[in-house]
């Protein structure tokens, strides 16, 4: 990639605060879970932080995203307040959705996030449509739709890349290819690199090393501005792994230990922390300020959704028709 984009100082320290922030709330989200104060499904995303921050920072709140049902780091990276979130995974009335979407179905378009969704692959189809939309409007926002290995298998995803394709939608399409297809390896069900299918659709596909959040960023930067320029889609392939099993409470006794050890001791999280540290861009105190108002921020948020009230029976009614039943 030519004349590829750096972050500044000020960027790869916004990079790692959403990184630590995604951190952090998966820890306390599996606490709180093992604690028994909440009852929930939870789908970790550990080991996949850089590629959400490294995208983000390069977004606008008027951007769009499309993520699925173990997207939190999706949404946290694109700016969904803590609050909210809590909120919504316990089930009150203050979340999101008032509590009806739950974990798999977190929306907050405020901020951009637009859908998450429990259908695998569907993120492609539904970011095409905003991206269509920002197309006719002119608005010059971007669409990315977020997705894992296995989502690429599925007929959704080639109709979204030959439409998105054809019609030169300004939408990111973005593979965080962690290995695993729920249960099964991704070299099981594919020969060929996920990057490499683009060139079928006449679009530019990359693959890229997920967990380094420079080639990250300057990825994410390129694909970005070519899609607010008219230029149409990319597709980008980023190479991660996942610490944990499909979903909370998964044994994960298909997943090779030696592999799994040497993702976690590569862990991107603090490898990035140390590189700041030793570039001089930042140093130990403002990186443990940061990480502890990043705590102070999920004890409240946690408080505040335990302390909220469960939706009533007339909710049931509620957001189901144009119309409000009575």
């Amino acid at each position: 990639m030519s004349n590829r984009a750096t972050p500044d100082a000020a960027t790869q320290i916004e990079i790692y605060r959403r990184m630590a922030l995604i951190k952090a709330n998966d820890e306390r989200s599996r606490k709180v879970i093992m604690n028994g104060r909440l009852v929930m499904p939870y789908y970790s995303p550990r080991g996949q932080e850089v590629i959400p921050s490294a995208i983000s920072v390069n977004l606008s709140d008027e951007d769009y995203i499309c993520t699925i049902y173990r997207g939190s780091h999706d949404q946290l990276a694109k700016g969904l307040p803590l609050k909210d979130l809590w909120a919504e995974v316990a089930g009150r009335t203050t979340g999101t959705c008032k509590g009806k979407g739950g974990p798999m179905h977190v929306t907050y378009p405020t901020k951009g996030i637009m859908v998450t969704t429990g259908i695998v692959g569907s993120t492609m189809p539904i970011a095409n449509g905003l991206a269509w939309g920002s197309q006719l409007r002119g608005d010059g926002r971007v669409t990315v739709a977020s997705f894992g290995d296995g989502a690429a298998n599925i007929g959704a995803f080639h109709e979204s890349l030959n439409l998105a394709a054809v019609w030169k939608l300004p939408v990111i399409f973005v593979c965080q290819n962690n290995e695993w297809g729920e249960h099964t390896a991704y070299d099981k069900t594919s020969n060929v690199k996920v990057a490499d299918r683009a060139a079928a659709y006449g679009m530019p596909g990359v693959r890229v090393d997920g967990n380094d959040p420079f080639e990250m960023y300057a990825v994410a930067n390129e694909a970005i501005a070519r899609a607010r320029a008219g230029e149409g889609p990319t597709l980008i392939e980023a190479m991660t792994y996942r610490f944990f099993g499909h979903v909370f409470g998964d044994a994960d006794a298909y997943m090779d230990k030696g592999r799994k050890a040497d993702a976690m001791a590569n862990d991107p999280v603090p490898r990035f922390r140390a590189k700041l540290i030793e570039t001089g861009v930042a140093t130990e105190g403002q990186l443990a300020e940061m990480e502890a108002a990043i705590e102070k921020d999920i004890d409240e948020a946690v408080e505040f959704a335990l302390a909220s009230d469960f939706p009533g029976v007339e909710e049931l009614k509620r957001d189901v028709f144009a119309e409000e039943m009575a």
